[in-house]
């Protein structure tokens, strides 16, 4: 009796190992834990480490199980920042209140609509399904909120008053009431308008579709829910409150500090009018020269996010073995791991079980978690400092290629564009070899381009792979078929199952195949036998070496395919120098130093192709908004004259905007499209409220140069419908 143990080695195995997880510099056992689409990030963090606490105690003895990146503590700081942001704002807000109203209750009042507003605007969120972000909070101005509220407590004050002196004495309930009703219906047109424009300046940004949608959205839903929130506070509780606080004596009195303001404004006002025609001109020319400035600034899709982390994609040489590579990424993570702000180091090598993240054993992602800043050892350090030494650290291990990036950045850009990097070059053509040598040609004119950092041609060929081509004469001679010879490799070195192991509930394949001395021994292989039958009918065997060439070639390593189309890219990230001008400098020279061939094309991805789509729907967005602005701005004043004339100070608000960003050295983005868009409605608020009183003063019977001069000099801010002399 012969059995299987006196022909083959019995043994538990285990699958082809494909990739390995590293832990400064030691090997581990690394999870990902993937969240659903639309849930919150800190939410499933912090079931994840209640999860993990409670697994703790039933792990083997010597296990732990450690979070090695938690998305949470990003996020976290990133909500203490905003959150601390808007409680400066709004302390800002309260205290100029102070000042400028001059009434400590008509303050408290106004000040009240903040959180009440913010209440609303929470509840508007929660049912919107709407996280409180960066994006979300982030651009929330409490001035724009307590303003309608300034303008109707200032009239309901100043009627008061008129009431007061008219009456000769204090009024009651019923008149206090009925005075701030009648106040409020005096300014709310105004009011309304302004706020509803500021409101709907923000409905364009809906348009916007992709990654810059599912930024902004949430941005639009927060301010419309705010200002909506802030206009019905203004319209009901100030009214009311104002009626119910201000039971005693009101005077109008106004401050040293406002007084002072106002009489060097009513001197600037009169030098101004006085040089009409030249004033217009300097705003021409103003708002010329920035459209010019602006037409010369850098442009990017979104300004880059300090995470507070750092991360490396480690390329190795095609074919490099996943033991290897291990080996190479346990040096480069001590070394990383020996600098002093590096709290810890990890790495994901190849390619998972579940594999959401296909790799190669040759590329590894690399992780670099930095300590808090107060354990620093050199706290005036930059961090940009510290990441010039790891690159200096990193770049004297051989063997290594790197991509520079940002954890979530590296991911952003991933899953917008299929690349880890801001720009990618894509080569176009049927041969794979052209295609690798114009890219090789671009590489280097990109890296000769100022601010190209680590410009990389993706790995696609220098793979060894064992080919086996069939003698098919030889094949044919003995009876055989080319499927039969590929069915005997097949067995030997991929192996097949030949059947199931049942213990209890586990199911355990039976797989039969070669040994792997065997299978990497190529001179082995070729002496392979295989079955066949002999002349007489009697069964034999021929080496595989007599019917097959069987050698190692350098194959492709990948194969990349886009819209039917084989492609090669080439990727680089942008440092110190913004994406348009980047682009635009390399697309120059690619055309005047790189000739393509029949057949071949080249395009461009990355975040530049989000730029692209960002700036095309702005382009449609823009013009959309300010059409709004002049058809509400028509629909309040009823005269194209007064239309224009507060829709001038429109380009006058860009211009500053550019202006600032250009002293800033920050160049055109998509965020500043979308501040522009917003900045768009808030510059005709005042110019509604003052072209509306101006025009009341003139019916009044007040010549125009009485009237503006009044309305603009000597009027309180917001004023009611006749001046209270």
């Amino acid at each position: 009796m012969i059995r299987v143990r006196d022909v083959a080695a019995v043994q538990e195995g285990r699958e082809l190992r494909t990739g390995a997880g590293t832990e400064d510099g030691e090997e581990v056992v690394l999870g990902t834990v993937i969240m659903l689409t639309g849930e919150n990030s800190r939410e499933v963090a912090n079931a994840v480490r209640e999860r993990i606490a409670s697994i703790q105690p039933s792990l083997p003895k010597g296990v732990v199980l450690n979070a090695t990146y938690d998305r949470t503590n990003l996020v976290n700081l990133t909500i203490r920042t905003v959150a601390t942001s808007l409680a400066e704002g709004a302390l800002l807000v309260i205290a100029v209140l102070f000042v400028l109203l001059g009434n400590i209750r008509a303050a408290l009042i106004t000040a009240a609509v903040i959180p009440l507003s913010m209440l609303l605007t929470a509840t508007g969120m929660l049912r919107a399904g709407i996280s409180g972000n960066l994006m979300s909070l982030g651009a929330l101005d409490f001035g724009l909120i307590v303003d309608g509220a300034v303008i109707i407590i200032e009239n309901c004050l100043r009627r008061f008053g008129l009431a007061q002196q008219q009456l000769g004495r204090l009024l009651n309930r019923d008149e206090r009431l009925d005075t701030a009703a009648t106040a409020t219906v005096e300014v709310i047109r105004p009011s309304i308008f302004g706020i509803g424009i500021i409101t709907a300046v923000y409905l364009p940004i809906f348009a916007l579709e992709g990654v810059e949608g599912r930024m902004f959205h949430p941005m639009a839903f927060t301010v419309v829910f705010a200002l909506t929130a802030a206009m019905l506070l203004s319209l009901t509780f100030v009214p009311a409150m104002v009626a119910i606080g201000f039971s005693g004596k009101v005077v109008e009195n106004e401050r040293a500090f406002m007084h002072t303001l106002r009489s060097r404004y009513a001197l600037a006002l009169d030098w101004a009018v006085a040089r009409g025609l030249k004033i217009v001109a300097v705003a021409v020319v103003l708002v010329l020269g920035a459209a010019a400035l602006a037409s010369r600034m850098g442009s990017e899709f979104i300004p880059s996010f300090d995470e507070g982390d750092y991360a490396l994609h480690a390329l190795r040489i095609p074919g490099t073995s996943l033991t290897q590579s291990v080996a190479m990424q346990r040096q480069l993570e001590r070394r990383i791991a020996a600098i002093p702000e590096v709290d810890h180091v990890f790495s994901k090598i190849g390619t998972a079980d579940l594999a959401n993240d296909p790799m190669p054993p040759s590329v590894a992602d690399t992780f670099i978690i930095f300590k808090p800043r107060s354990e620093w050892a050199d706290s005036r350090k930059t961090q940009a400092e510290v990441i010039a030494g790891i690159q200096e650290i990193i770049g004297k291990i051989p063997g290594n290629n790197y991509e520079l990036t940002q954890p979530i950045q590296m991911r952003f850009n991933e899953l917008m564009t299929g690349v880890r990097s801001d720009v990618a070059i894509k080569v176009f053509g049927d041969d794979l070899d052209v295609g690798l040598d114009l890219a090789e040609r671009i590489r280097g004119v990109v890296a000769a381009v100022p601010g190209a950092e680590e410009p990389q041609v993706e790995q696609v060929t220098g793979l060894p792979v064992l080919v086996i081509e069939p003698d098919r004469e030889a094949i044919a001679r003995l009876g055989l078929s080319v499927s039969d010879l590929q069915d005997v490799v097949r067995a030997a070195i991929g192996g097949v199952v030949a059947g199931t192991l049942y213990e209890g509930d586990r199911r355990t394949p039976i797989v039969v195949r070669l040994q792997d001395s065997i299978r990497g021994d190529i001179d082995a292989v070729r002496a392979l036998m295989v079955p066949v039958a002999g002349s007489d009918g009697t069964p034999r065997a021929v080496p595989l070496g007599e019917l097959a060439t069987v050698e190692v070639r350098v194959g492709p390593n990948q194969i990349n395919r886009e819209d039917g189309k084989r492609r090669v890219v080439v990727t680089t990230n942008v440092n110190d120098r913004d994406l348009g001008s980047f682009i635009a400098e390399v697309r120059q020279r690619i055309e005047a130093e790189v000739t393509l061939p029949a057949g071949y094309w080249i395009d461009y991805g990355g975040t530049f192709e989000q730029l692209n789509s960002a700036a095309q729907r702005l382009a449609i967005v823009v013009p959309v908004t300010l059409l709004l602005i002049l058809g509400l701005l028509f629909m309040a004043f009823g005269s194209g004259k007064d239309t224009l004339i507060v829709f001038s100070g429109v380009p006058l608000a860009l211009t500053g905007g550019v202006i600032a960003l250009f002293l800033r050295d920050l160049p055109l983005s998509i965020s500043a499209g979308v501040g522009f868009v917003a900045l768009s409605g808030i510059a005709v608020l005042n110019g509604i409220v003052m072209i509306s009183f101006i025009r009341q003063l003139r019916d009044a019977g007040q010549p125009l140069l009485s009237a503006w001069r009044c309305r603009s000099a000597r009027a309180p801010r917001y004023s009611g419908r006749l001046p209270p002399w």
